[in-house]
């Protein structure tokens, strides 16, 4: 199995009283990295599936004492799937309370269903994370960086889905496949959806604006749905963790954006699935924005599994002055430009330079993208200082 960041994270928290939540897509390797970490342990692990019938009847009739017979002899259970159980916070919380000596894991494909059902009953009583395809240094310690510097123009097409990694070759079937059957199926399946052609359309029209500012009310217009409709579907492929949503940075000019919004997918290769483009970078029209999402979506996990609390944007003004990724932590402001083509210059808007003199801004390119994935936001403020194009004007 190739290396997680998580498994350092979650095996420090074993042993623990509280419950290990493990959220993500479906696909992305959750229950592999479970079973890995228990490894020879495997015996002592009782695995419940909430995508079984007679599981969910289990959690239906939920009793601690039942629920100890079941698990007599065990150290670890694991709900899989656990989105899928009425109840389920309530039934983990018994078991977390009631049934000493037993650690708890539950793991979720959806957090538009898992989030409400345990956030409540689990207060205090959980430590969560979350698993994404797999990540440029993940694969990166699994090979080395030369050779996945290498792999920059495959990543941009086909992604990093561990079957997809695992499976050259055979990258155009296995996205279809998982684009299909599996990305679908919790959000066709939650009952706020009553028109997933159109649901499938909007992903779509997600798909071709990547990189670019969206529009509520031109979406609706071109989805045949209202923009509180458009809103809401989004959000419900937030929630699957299929895309996610920058917002636009506002401070202090009048003329910033102050309410636009950016949305990305976390992994490539879903994305051309969506559109069913497959072709090479070098032949595409549409590189740059498949380099604006691989490089931002590895930069969202990256801190996801650092635990770095910078928070992300862009920066746009009325009059189309940009850049297109900033961090801000503790009061300190980065600001990184995007360019596939290493030749294309870069600097920072006049009037960003004036409203943020303190912002330290660098260009990130295919020739150097591994600075911003490999680096802490501390050691990124070093390397901007190091890189910096032209200092800010004071």
């Amino acid at each position: 199995m190739i290396g997680r960041i998580l498994e350092t994270a979650i095996r420090r928290r074993m042993q623990d009283k509280k419950a290990i939540i493990l959220m993500g897509a479906r696909q992305v390797g959750k229950t592999t990295l479970l079973q890995h970490i228990f490894g020879p342990e495997k015996e002592n692990v009782l695995w419940l599936s909430g995508d079984n019938q007679d599981v969910r009847q289990l959690f239906e009739n939920f009793s601690a004492e039942r629920m100890k017979s079941i698990a007599a002899g065990k150290k670890y259970i694991v709900i899989d799937e656990a989105q899928r159980i009425q109840n389920v916070g309530v039934n983990l919380k018994i078991i977390i309370d009631q049934i000493p000596g037993v650690q708890l894991f539950a793991t979720g494909s959806s957090s538009f269903d898992l989030a409400n059902k345990i956030n409540e009953p689990l207060t205090g009583r959980k430590w969560e994370y979350r698993l994404f395809p797999l990540s440029f240094e993940e694969l990166v310690n699994h090979t080395n960086l030369l050779e996945e510097k290498r792999m920059l123009p495959h990543r941009l097409v086909f992604g990093a889905y561990p079957d997809v990694v695992s499976n050259p070759g055979d990258e155009i079937e296995i996205l279809r496949g998982l684009t299909e059957s599996y990305l679908y199926k919790d959000i066709l399946e939650f009952d706020k959806i009553h028109k997933p052609d159109k649901l499938m359309r909007l992903l779509q029209a997600l798909a071709y604006q990547v990189g670019a500012e969206v529009s509520y009310n031109e979406l609706a217009q071109l989805c045949g749905l209202d923009s509180k409709t458009v809103d809401a579907y989004i959000s419900i492929l937030e929630q699957a963790y299929i895309v996610f949503r920058l917002g636009s940075y506002s401070r202090n000019l009048r003329n910033e954006l102050k309410s636009s919004r950016k949305i990305y997918f976390y992994d490539n290769g879903v994305r051309n699935a969506v559109i069913g483009n497959f072709s090479q970078i070098e032949s595409r029209m549409d590189a740059g924005a498949l380099f604006e999402n691989y490089v931002v979506s590895e930069r969202i996990k990256r801190n996801a599994y650092t635990g770095n609390y910078a928070r992300s944007w862009f920066w746009r003004t009325t009059a189309k002055q940009e850049v297109d990724y900033l961090e801000e932590r503790d009061g300190k402001l980065t600001a990184v430009e995007l360019k596939w083509n290493p030749r294309r210059k870069a600097t920072p808007p006049l009037s960003f330079q004036r409203a943020y003199p303190d912002a330290e801004f660098f260009k990130v390119n295919r020739d150097n993208f591994e600075d911003l994935l490999l680096l802490r936001y501390s050691d990124l403020l070093d390397l901007s200082c190091r890189i910096n194009i032209p200092p800010p004007l004071r």
